[in-house]
């Protein structure tokens, strides 16, 4: 029989060669090819790296590019070491000669074909299963840089007493050892049984044994190896039940041992354990037995040892021990995972306050003034108003805002108020004619800030603007208004170069510029321009003559963008918003430090438990990493990002957090200290929303500290839906100045209502203090209304509204013709024991393509008001007569406006009868529905009443009327300028 080692040569055929110019032509197209691919892969790595180091984060790049490097070459060689080994072992180990039989002739025709290319197959073989082990293991170096740099929590757990590290930082990367190890036994193992079969050590029909001495004891090895690999495996299923998932009632994502962990399968474990140690050493010893006997037997024992020990006892356990008495025998480990849970997620400090729901004090008159020390309601809601501002403050069609504008606290008078605030960005869809020199090079940037008190409203309903017009003027001051990064801005810009951009256009004309900042990447470099054409499919940037000297190419230019490029290791909170901070916008973006090996503590799905009626209409306000399970999170780091410049920061915010320490190891220097946050940025920081979401889910459950009322489920609570729209989805947080019962003063919070589970009456009120820099940042409270008292919760607040005979007609004469109604935020306050709630209501049509605020809805103690202004329905669920409240005259409809009384003086008089004349109008186009004609009038109105109130104020000053009846006068003081009402209803 042939030698195993080859085979015959049998004789060559000459085949017809390619002609000379073929074969050039053809090695020419394949140098070619390889060529291109080369710089393919060279153009995304270089033009990563360019960007890395334009942004100063060079060092995140290398960190992470060698880490997986390093992982690849390693893992990769230690793979193709062990197949290739087994695979030239079992070559070594063949018998010289085979059996006559049908098998081993069919073999050797195999044998003699592969013989000449055996090298060449070995290397192939153990190449490719380097490559892929390589690249699984790439991939893990998120893994190994929280493995080599972790850092002790100083937290231990309740049933193994080991340091929490352990579970977050080090039991990740031993299962990824094990998994390998699993891999590449099970791949030696087949690529072994495979050459000792192709070589005749094994075989299947051939008659005598059917597997060599040689090959029992190398492949008895192998899985002696995989059995041992699963006795550790088992040793660590031991540590992996206090970050195990299942299903409990209390619970749909509980974390941690229960009962029948603790006292079947963990004993199990260990059994197993022993079990599998000595089934490894069966298998180990037929490398002096020879035989399969022992090592057979022992694997069927530990197979079904699994099955019995690790599976049916604990199913026994489970169902004649736990469920006849499952509170009793379930309650300790409830315990722990309260504790661990509320840990976790930074919720163990919440302060829960029984609260009554209904108001204490007798005469509501009283409480009318106690409404504006309380709280400052914001009747300018964020989620509505992006239309009127786009259609009051484009003033260009390439500029627009946000779909969701932002809240935030700016200084008026030495005293904050809530702003509803969005940046004027760049919009493509509004050039007036799309070409690449204009998408990319001439129209780059958005301008300037508008911004609106929360509180108030002009006449006319529309914001009342506190930064505003082109370029941008008001109460924010002077700043660098242009806006080169921003949620709009996705598409890539070159700036710098020959070609002006367009600045701005105004009375006088288009204004240009050209970027001065150093952001970016320079295309001076022609290699440069040659990996960006590649890498953006776009090859005009290697030739255009618009790029020169100086242009800078920009592109990931979105806030959450850049942050995450930057620290990859973070998840990003889904709004980011804007603040003028030292002269500059910046954008502030919160991001999170997570785990989820936190033992004890319940997982939670970020993409699930942050998602809203916001989310389901506006994606950009997702969190980022949707799919990730955590059961820790930290907002651990505040970054900025420079709305001109690009310039990205990282600062420290959570000075404690285990997680990002670990981080700031692997990372150095990328993350800035707490003690650089200047004053002027910490007075815009504010509680992150995705956060808060987070926390207020789990505070559904974890809300109680009790076992037994965890289990029972008798107080779990749920995120109610948001009654103002018809998306289904969860009512989202709201930000709001205001006053909690324990507190001595307003402060800026981050609020939320929770109902029953099941149920739509109120059941808590929560709130966090959000004003960061002050000793309260952060704190939770919950106001927990009795069990047997029913308070309205927001969808039966707003079936209330609803269903009221006067509102619902009201409703329908705003909605007549083509008019729309839009419901704004419900605010929910606290207030003398109740729940005082108010709702904006909008009307967008007529002629209008944006909405004006024209109701305001005040609910408290079952008492409805749906007035013109908010004063006007405080008032009238408090039974107070404000300031603004007149008697109407005869033909003023509700919501309308009255003139001032009559005066003698000639001047005013010609005024005041202009004012009715407007008046007038104004009652006739809301008959009509005709709200454009109605806006005229009420600006007609505010003119005449202006003109008339400096006329009387000149005649008091010359001391007389002009007419000869002073003392009939109605002066400013006398003649209050009626309530222009903001409905215009």
């Amino acid at each position: 029989m042939p030698d195993r080692g080859g085979g015959p040569t049998g004789p060559r055929i000459r085949v017809g060669r390619p002609s000379r110019r073929v074969r050039t032509l053809l090695m020419t197209l394949g140098v070619l090819a390889v060529l291109g691919m080369a710089f393919t892969m060279f153009a995304g790595f270089w033009t990563d790296w360019l960007w890395y180091r334009s942004v100063n984060y060079s060092s995140v790049f290398t960190t992470t590019l060698w880490t997986k490097i390093g992982l690849f070459f390693v893992f990769g060689l230690l793979m193709a070491l062990a197949v290739g080994f087994n695979i030239w072992l079992a070559h070594r180990l063949r018998p010289p000669l085979s059996a006559m039989s049908m098998e081993q002739q069919s073999l050797d025709r195999y044998r003699m074909g592969i013989a000449p290319y055996k090298k060449w197959l070995l290397l192939a073989i153990t190449a490719l299963v380097g490559l892929i082990a390589g690249a699984s293991a790439s991939s893990q170096w998120r893994t190994w840089l929280m493995w080599v740099n972790g850092v002790p929590f100083g937290e231990k757990d309740p049933q193994f007493h080991l340091d929490v590290g352990f579970y977050a930082f080090d039991l990740p990367w031993y299962r990824f050892l094990l998994g390998f190890g699993f891999a590449a036994a099970i791949l030696s193992v087949i690529a072994a049984a495979l050459t000792h079969y192709l070589y005749g050590g094994l075989r299947i029909t051939s008659p005598g044994a059917r597997a060599t001495a040689a090959a029992t004891g190398h492949l008895s090895v192998l899985i002696g190896i995989f059995v041992a690999l699963k006795a550790v495996a088992y040793w660590l299923d031991r540590y992996g039940l206090a970050v195990k998932s299942s299903d409990f009632k209390a619970t749909d994502n509980w974390t941690g041992l229960r009962y029948v962990d603790a006292n079947a399968y963990l004993p199990a474990k260990t059994i197993l354990f022993c079990i599998a140690v000595i089934c490894a050493l069966l298998f180990f010893a037929t490398l002096w037995r020879r035989t399969w006997q022992l090592p057979v037997i022992g694997f069927g024992l530990m197979v079904l040892s699994a099955i019995l020990i690790g599976g049916l006892y604990p199913a026994i356990v489970q169902k004649f021990q736990v469920q006849p008495n499952e509170q009793a025998k379930e309650a300790p480990y409830v315990e722990k995972n309260l504790k661990a849970t509320r840990d976790a997620y930074g919720i163990d400090g919440t302060k829960v306050t029984e609260y009554p729901g209904t108001s204490k004090t007798e005469d509501k008159t009283k409480l009318r003034d106690d409404v504006d020390a309380t709280a400052s309601i914001r009747i300018l809601d964020p989620n509505i108003v992006s239309p009127t501002f786009q259609q009051l403050q484009q003033i260009r069609n390439y500029y627009a805002f946000p779909t969701n504008l932002d809240v935030d606290r700016y200084a008026k008078d030495g005293k904050d108020q809530d702003t509803v605030i969005g940046l004027r960005e760049i919009n493509l869809n509004g050039i007036p004619k799309r070409n690449w020199i204009n998408d990319h090079f001439r129209y780059t940037h958005g301008y300037g800030v508008v911004a609106a008190e929360g509180t108030n409203a002009d006449a006319q309903g529309r914001p009342d603007f506190t930064e505003s017009d082109l370029p941008s003027k008001g109460d924010l001051g002077t700043y660098e208004q242009r806006v080169y990064y921003g949620e709009k801005t996705t598409m890539y810009s070159i700036v710098g170069g020959p070609q002006k951009e367009i600045d701005y256009s105004d009375d006088s004309g288009e204004k240009t510029y050209s970027y001065k900042a150093d952001s970016g990447v320079s295309l001076s470099n022609p290699v440069n321009r040659a990996a960006y054409a590649v890498a953006f499919g776009e090859p005009q940037i290697l030739y255009s003559g618009a790029i020169g000297d100086g242009s800078r190419i920009l592109y990931n230019r979105t806030p959450k963008e850049r942050v995450e490029a930057v620290a990859p290791w973070l998840t990003i909170d889904g709004d980011a918003y804007p603040a003028v901070v030292d002269g500059r916008i910046q954008w502030i973006v919160d991001a999170y430090t997570t785990t989820n090996g936190y033992p004890y503590s319940s997982r939670t799905t970020l993409g699930d438990t942050t998602a809203d009626s916001l989310t389901a209409t506006n994606d950009q306000r997702a969190v980022v990493a949707q799919q990730n399970q955590v059961n820790y999170i930290r907002n651990s780091v505040k970054a900025t990002v420079d709305a001109y410049s690009g310039e990205v920061k990282l600062f420290q915010w959570d000075t404690k957090d285990p997680v990002l320490k670990t981080w700031m190891k692997a990372f150095p220097d990328t993350v800035k200290p707490k003690s650089e946050i200047s004053k002027p940025l910490m007075d815009h920081l504010r509680y992150p929303q995705d956060l808060f979401k987070v926390q207020r889910e789990l505070l559904t459950r974890y809300h109680v500290k009790d076992a037994t009322t965890f289990l029972s489920g008798s107080e779990v609570w749920q995120v109610p839906d948001d009654p103002t729209n018809k998306s289904g989805s969860a009512v989202p947080p709201y930000y709001l100045s205001m006053k909690m019962p324990d507190q001595k003063a307003q402060a800026f919070s981050l609020t939320t209502t929770l109902t029953p589970n099941g149920r739509d009456n109120l059941s808590a009120f929560m709130a966090v203090d959000a004003e960061a820099g002050t000793s309260d940042y952060g704190k939770i409270r919950i106001l927990k209304l009795p069990t047997n008292t029913t308070v309205n919760g927001p969808s039966q607040v707003q079936s209330q509204f609803n269903s009221e005979q006067n509102i619902a007609e009201t409703i329908r004469l705003l909605r007549g013709g083509d008019s729309e109604v839009e419901y704004g935020n419900l605010l929910a306050v606290p207030l003398d024991g109740g729940l005082l709630y108010v709702e904006p209501v909008y009307v967008r049509g007529g002629g209008l393509e944006y909405p004006l605020l024209r109701k305001v809805l005040v609910s408290y103690g079952g008492t409805t008001a749906f007035e013109d202004t908010l004063g006007e329905a405080l008032n009238k669920v408090f039974g107070a007569e404000g300031p603004t409240t007149e008697p109407p005259d005869e033909g003023e409809q509700e919501g309308g406006t009255t003139p001032p009384p009559t005066s003698t003086n000639p001047t005013v008089q010609e005024a005041l009868n202009d004012a009715q004349d407007a008046f007038k109008a104004g009652q006739e186009a809301l008959k009509k529905n005709d709200w454009e004609a109605y806006g005229t009038a009420q600006k007609d109105l505010e003119d005449a009443l202006k003109r008339a109130e400096d006329a009387q104020a000149q005649a008091d000053r010359t001391g007389g009327s002009g007419g000869g009846g002073g003392g009939d006068s109605a002066g400013p003081t006398s003649s209050p300028k009626p309530s222009s009402s903001p409905s215009g209803s």
